[in-house]
C-alpha cells in the first residue's frame, strides 16, 4: 500500500488527457486570454436622458431614478456578485470615470427599488419549446441547523422540492414550482406548463413523468428516458 494515503487510487482516478494540439501562435492566444479580462462600459445617449426618472403624475413622493438606472446598478450587482453599498461605490466609479454629470443611486434606494422593479422577461420565441422537466431537494437551513452542528442535538430536517423546466434549445429556466418534499413530480407538469405561453413541441423526463400519470392537453409528445 502506498505511503501517501491519497494515492492509493491513483491508477483508477479519472486522469486529464494531455493536449493533443500544441499552440504556435502564442502572441495571439495571450490576447486573447487578456481580452477576457477586458471591460467597457459605456452610456448611450437615450439612457442618460432616462436616467432621471418623469414627473409624477399621481398622488406620493416624486421617484429621483428612473427604472432603468436603478436597473443598471442592480444589473452590475449581479454580475459582480456585489452588496449594496459596493453596488453604489462601483456604479459611482463608473459614472466618475465617464465624466458624466448623473446622480448616483444610493444603497437605501436600490434596495427599496428592487423589491417594487418590474423586469422584462426575454422576449417570446414563435418556436415550440422542447422542455426538459425535473425536480431536487432543498433543505431548509436555519439557526436549528447551526445547534445540531454545534451540539449533535437531533431534529427533523425540512425539505422542499423545486420543480423545474427548461428550454432544451436555449437552457433558460422558463418554469419553475416550489411544493412540499411529498408532492408527486408528475402532478406538477400542469402547473409549469401553465407558466409557459410558447407552444410545446415536447416535453421530456424521467419515470416520474410517465405520461399514464400525466394529463397533456397542451403538448403532443411526451418522451422519457
Amino acid at each position: 500500500m502506498s505511503a501517501v494515503p491519497f494515492k492509493a487510487n491513483a491508477d483508477r482516478r479519472h486522469h486529464i488527457p494531455k493536449q493533443q494540439d500544441r499552440v504556435t501562435n502564442w502572441s495571439e492566444y495571450d490576447a486573447a486570454l487578456r481580452q477576457r479580462g477586458s471591460l467597457t462600459v459605456w452610456f448611450t445617449e437615450e439612457a442618460i436622458a432616462a436616467w432621471r426618472a418623469e414627473p409624477r403624475t399621481t398622488r406620493g413622493g416624486q421617484p429621483h431614478y428612473s427604472a432603468l438606472a436603478i436597473t443598471t446598478a442592480l444589473t452590475l450587482r449581479a454580475v459582480f456578485r456585489l452588496a449594496l453599498r459596493q453596488t453604489e461605490g462601483l456604479i459611482g466609479s463608473v459614472i466618475r470615470l465617464l465624466g458624466l454629470d448623473l446622480a448616483i443611486p444610493d444603497h437605501s434606494t436600490l434596495s427599496r427599488r428592487a423589491e417594487t422593479l418590474a423586469v422584462a422577461g426575454p422576449p417570446s420565441s414563435a418556436e415550440p419549446v422542447h422542455l426538459l422537466v425535473d425536480s431536487t431537494g432543498l433543505k431548509l437551513s436555519g439557526a436549528g441547523e447551526w445547534l445540531v452542528e454545534k451540539h449533535g442535538t437531533s431534529r427533523r430536517r425540512s425539505w422542499r422540492k423545486l420543480h423545474i423546466g427548461v428550454d432544451a434549445d436555449t437552457g433558460r429556466i422558463v418554469a419553475a414550482a416550489l411544493t412540499a418534499n411529498d408532492v408527486d413530480d408528475g402532478s406538477q407538469v400542469g402547473p409549469l406548463l401553465d407558466q409557459i405561453d410558447d407552444p410545446i413541441a415536447s416535453l421530456t423526463g424521467d419515470g416520474a413523468y410517465e405520461p399514464t400519470s400525466v394529463k397533456r392537453p397542451k403538448w403532443q409528445l411526451l418522451s422519457t428516458s
